[in-house]
């Protein structure tokens, strides 16, 4: 049973490896190495506790793309503060970091946020961390996130279910009516929306047959527009 951050940290650190994502060579994080036994592990762990499914044990293709343009661009957050949305194993949040941004890391899954102090703590960075559903804010909410919480903000590979997609572009499109600048990076899921997108950059990003339909996903960062 998973009880607490040791026992979290445990967790991880016994199904996962040091590896480099394929597009990011430069950063090191705690990743599965198999599909199957981090989800059966996290499955039981499911039964006794409820821990959602391990996302953030993979570096999904967004991500990846994220994090690149940063590293390459480090002008476009420098001295900003970034929100990662949705952050899994919290790449672009690490990326921002590196980029001199001040960087907040947000998940519903307590597992993810761990992950990304661990991931950050490899890369030698500080990353905040920040639990809670945002998409549960009202509606009504226009105001800009404050400052450290979000004058960017980060969203990859979040179009994947239809559901999960109308929730987060209906916030992601409130954040950039509010004045926030928010970039959406997407490898062809089917829910991306076909309107209110302005390209920013493209990404061929190389990802294994246990997550993906191809050895590599084209992946394009996105503006939402207000």
């Amino acid at each position: 049973m998973i009880s607490g951050p040791a026992d979290a940290d445990a967790f991880i650190l016994a199904n996962t490896v040091v590896a480099t994502p394929p597009l990011v060579p430069e950063l090191r994080l705690r990743l599965a190495s198999a599909v199957v036994p981090i989800w059966q592990a996290t499955e039981s762990a499911l039964e006794e506790i409820g821990v959602e499914p391990p996302y953030w044990a993979f570096c999904w293709p967004g991500s990846q793309a994220l994090a690149r343009l940063l590293l390459d661009e480090p002008e476009r957050v420098h001295g900003r503060s970034v929100l990662d949305f949705a952050c899994g194993c919290g790449i672009a949040a690490i990326a921002a970091a590196k980029a001199g941004a001040q960087a907040v890391a947000n998940d519903i899954d307590a597992l993810a946020l761990r992950a990304v102090a661990i991931n950050a703590g490899l890369n030698g960075i500080a990353v905040a961390v920040q639990g809670g559903d945002l998409l549960a804010q009202p509606r009504a909410a226009a105001a800009p996130l404050p400052a450290g919480e979000g004058q960017v903000v980060l969203a990859g590979d979040v179009c994947y279910q239809q559901a999960m997609a109308e929730r987060c572009l209906g916030w992601l499109r409130r954040r950039a009516a509010a004045g926030n600048e928010v970039l959406l990076a997407d490898p062809g899921r089917a829910y991306l929306p076909a309107a209110g997108l302005a390209p920013v950059a493209r990404y061929r990003v190389p990802t294994s047959r246990d997550l993906e339909d191809s050895e590599s996903r084209d992946c394009i960062i996105w503006r939402i527009l207000p």
